[in-house]
């Protein structure tokens, strides 16, 4: 074993060979698959939403295509298929991931040019529907045109990820993850500012249609990442066994096992999206129509309504368990096992006793960032202006958001994956009391931009050495399955803490105005006269109280921040950093 250190720590790389891994083929390819991949999210929703709002839509109608995002979010259930499945003609070409990615490219493609050509016929016919009328009823027909088109591109979409994912794994080795998950994540971004403004821009100017249009020739950008891709490492899936029982029986048991999945993916996409529409769908099957109205608005009710999409995800997850349970011998029961029950199976025998631990470290990895939920809040709250915070956090913000990212992947390379993922559960927790700091200068302008860039960079950092560890995780066979779960649900604890940030600042804001916390309220006697002042104006309660208020809930999101320390400690003295030296070599680049 010490000659095993020995030669991790003489292989150690330099600064520069560290930097130099950005430069690499594999890299710069990655850079190109992230835009690919972060293109299509805004145009499905939210600049979509742009258009249809112009066209005369009613909100309700608006708001039910944002469901189709939630494919992204249940997209682990058809990993599997990604995993075992070659698609004929193209794996000979490019192999499986690069298949799969180019498959599912041209689904995006066709799906948003399709969507571009019904924009015309959906904004004539509303316009035509009941003249003088304040919002004429849309045409039912074409619209559901439009949101088939956007759910089929969701669906691809979401694949596309799968397979980028499983490509970025299968091609490099763990030290070159956080370089490739950093260059990814800045094409993501990219995309991201590209299909936000660039579509609004070009409507204004030569329409929505050929607006769409070209950001379906601007996937192209994709297409050309995997051509120029190198190609991936991947193990055979298992064969599929000959048939044992009669064709009837597996069809019905192909339909029941089927069936019971979507019904857990219903709930589990309820949940991971805090939408109730998932659920209510099935309402009028069972006689519950009338109900649905009251039901979202239970399973939205804060905070108790995080904890019901928690557990509907619990209900959802053990739904699909019991449909991919191996019950009989036969072919349905054996391609179902290598859905869920194999990949799970495969990584507990991994990691044996330790696997529990890992999962744990990555549900709590990040709620310290998840839990800061308010700050647009705090910083309306402390005296800023709207144009000073959009400022500071939409375009400085971005810019240091994406220098964090690169800084990950830099660590992860020159220091290692262990060493990188306790350095972000340090940064996380220390950049929210950092936020303290605006309590006692009120609305100073650099210490805004001072606290942005501090949580912005440590998010960039632990987010980057995250992805990184998850995908050091997963093991050929069962990668897209697996790194899937893990991004899937990595989440969830944060959703429940982060209902009940604000209950926390109300509470104790209430608390410190009623004397209850004297000493607390004693910390803020010399604070900036401008810190809270339009609230003490309205509502007639001195700053102190709100300044206690504000500081219990970073202080409270400090030390949850701690558990991710902790855990990642613990893994840490489990799998030790030398155990990172003993790395396959990469795939040719």
């Amino acid at each position: 074993m010490s000659d095993q250190n020995s030669g991790a720590a003489a292989a150690k790389p330099s600064t520069w060979q560290a930097l130099a891994v950005f430069l690499e083929h594999r890299t710069l390819v990655m850079l190109a698959l992230g835009f690919s991949a972060g293109l299509p999210n805004l145009l499905l929703y939210d600049t979509i939403s742009a258009w249809m709002r112009q066209a005369g839509l009613p909100l309700d109608i608006i708001t039910l295509f944002s469901l189709v995002t939630i494919t992204y979010a249940i997209k682990f259930l058809w990993a599997p298929i990604v995993d075992r499945v070659k698609i004929p003609g193209l794996y000979q070409m490019l192999g499986k991931r690069r298949s799969w990615m180019l498959l599912a490219q041209i689904g995006v493609i066709f799906g948003i040019w399709a969507i571009a050509v019904n924009m015309p016929a959906v904004s004539a016919a509303v316009a035509g529907g009941v003249e003088g009328a304040v919002q004429p009823p849309p045409n039912v027909n074409l619209i559901g045109i439009v949101a088939i088109f956007a759910a089929m591109t969701a669906v691809f979409g979401a694949t596309q990820d799968i397979a980028i994912d499983a490509w970025r794994i299968e091609v490099a080795t763990v030290e070159r993850q956080g370089a490739m998950a950093a260059a990814y994540q800045w094409g993501y971004r990219i995309a991201i500012v590209v299909s936000g403004a660039a579509p609004l821009f070009m409507a204004s100017r030569i329409g929505w249609t050929a607006s769409y249009s070209a950001m379906a020739i601007v996937m192209g950008v994709g297409v050309l990442g995997v051509l120029l891709a190198p190609r991936e490492k991947s193990l055979e899936p298992k064969p599929f066994p000959p048939a044992t029982t009669p064709i009837w029986a597996e069809a019905l048991e192909w339909v029941a096992r089927v069936g019971l999945l979507v019904f857990g993916a219903c709930f589990i996409g309820a949940g991971l999206s805090g939408k109730a529409e998932p659920i209510t769908f099935m309402f009028p099957w069972i006689g519950m129509e009338g109900a649905a109205p009251g039901f979202a608005e239970w399973w939205t009710a804060k905070p108790w309504g995080a904890v019901w999409q928690v557990f509907g995800v619990a209900i959802g997850l053990a739904v699909v368990a019991f449909a991919t349970y191996p019950m009989f011998k036969s072919r349905p029961s054996a391609y179902f096992a290598g859905t869920l029950k194999e990949p799970l199976e495969d990584f507990f025998k991994r990691y044996r006793g330790t696997g529990a631990l890992i999962l744990a470290m990555i549900c709590v990895y990040r709620i310290a960032d998840f839990v800061l939920n308010l700050m647009t809040a705090f910083y309306v709250d402390v005296g800023f202006t709207l144009d000073e915070i959009a400022g500071a956090r939409k375009l400085f913000g971005v810019v240091m958001s994406m220098i964090g990212v690169g800084l990950g992947g830099w660590m992860v390379a020159r220091f290692g994956l262990m060493r990188s993922l306790i350095v972000g559960a340090v940064v996380q927790p220390l950049s929210n009391i950092a936020f303290s700091g605006l309590v006692f200068t009120g609305p100073w302008l650099p210490g805004l931009y001072a606290c942005i860039a501090i949580d912005n960079v440590s998010a960039g950092i632990a987010g980057t050495a995250l992805i990184a560890y998850m995908s050091s995780l997963t093991s050929l066979g069962f990668t897209a399955t697996q790194y899937a779960l893990f991004s899937s649900l990595y989440a969830l604890p944060g959703k429940i803490l982060a209902a009940i940030s604000g209950r926390i600042v109300e509470g104790a804001t209430a608390a410190a105005a009623a004397g209850e916390t004297e000493w607390l309220r004693s910390w803020f006697t010399n604070i900036s006269p401008a810190a809270f002042a339009h609230l003490v104006e309205e509502r007639g309660v001195p700053a102190e109280a709100f300044a206690a208020g504000y500081m219990t809930f970073f202080i409270y999101s400090g030390v949850i921040g701690i558990a991710a320390f902790v855990f990642a400690v613990a893994v840490m003295r489990r799998q030790p950093p030398a155990a990172e030296a003993k790395q396959e070599a990469p795939a040719p680049a």
